[in-house]
């Protein structure tokens, strides 16, 4: 529904959208790639320039995991243009992934990024896509906090590494003050995989908190 965030784990919706690498069909031409779309409040502003830079210098980072980066902003794709050849010439970093130009905020709407107190501008929000076009990520930001890109990043690993061993990711992974880089295995679903998990030697606390190793650099 219009004006409605999109929930997790549902498609993410089909759309033709402008941008400055010209018009694109969502999620179809991402296909087969995990997609970072993000959104700023606007263009030549202090924070949304140093995000840019930031997202910038981190691109080789996301194409290394199979993921794209998408910007979006409720501004002109010639203003979009200026500003990141501003970018380039005053900062000497080149945007090399494509911005939505979202002028009459309908992509915006559509994915509940306006920020009804700040008019026409949207919250820094970022949807992660996965190769099959559902939705598996959704953060918010308020327009005066800058996100942090290795977060991001690190999202996305995240996913990643759920998805191809089936486990779930700890707080702070790969860094968790209590298990490291491992990854936690789903609890027991019945009372005799309990008992044989509390039985077992196993690396772990409890039968409902095993753990194990995984390899996290696989492509």
């Amino acid at each position: 529904m219009e004006g409605k965030i999109p929930l997790i784990g549902e498609k993410f919706p089909e759309m033709v959208v402008v941008t400055t690498d010209g018009k694109k069909e969502l999620p179809k031409d991402y296909k087969g790639k995990w997609l970072v779309l993000f959104s700023h409040p606007g263009d030549f502003t202090p924070v949304c320039t140093t995000e840019f830079v930031e997202f910038a210098k981190k691109y080789d980072d996301f194409k290394k995991i199979n993921a794209e980066l998408l910007g979006l902003s409720i501004d002109q794709v010639h203003a979009h243009i200026k500003w990141l050849e501003w970018i380039e010439e005053n900062i000497g970093v080149e945007i090399k992934f494509p911005v939505i130009a979202d002028s009459m905020g309908r992509v915006a709407s559509k994915l509940g990024m306006v920020d009804p107190e700040k008019g026409s501008s949207t919250v820094r929000a970022v949807f992660v896509v996965d190769p099959e076009g559902t939705i598996r990520l959704i953060l918010y930001y308020p327009s005066e906090v800058g996100r942090n890109i290795n977060e991001v990043i690190r999202a996305v690993k995240a996913l990643q590494i759920a998805d191809k061993y089936h486990v779930a990711v700890p707080g702070n992974w790969p860094e968790n003050s209590i298990l490291g880089d491992k990854v936690i295995i789903p609890p027991a679903s019945t009372y005799k995989d309990a008992m044989e998990r509390k039985a077992s030697d196993q690396e772990g606390f409890d039968w409902w908190f095993k753990v194990k190793e995984v390899n996290k650099w696989f492509s």
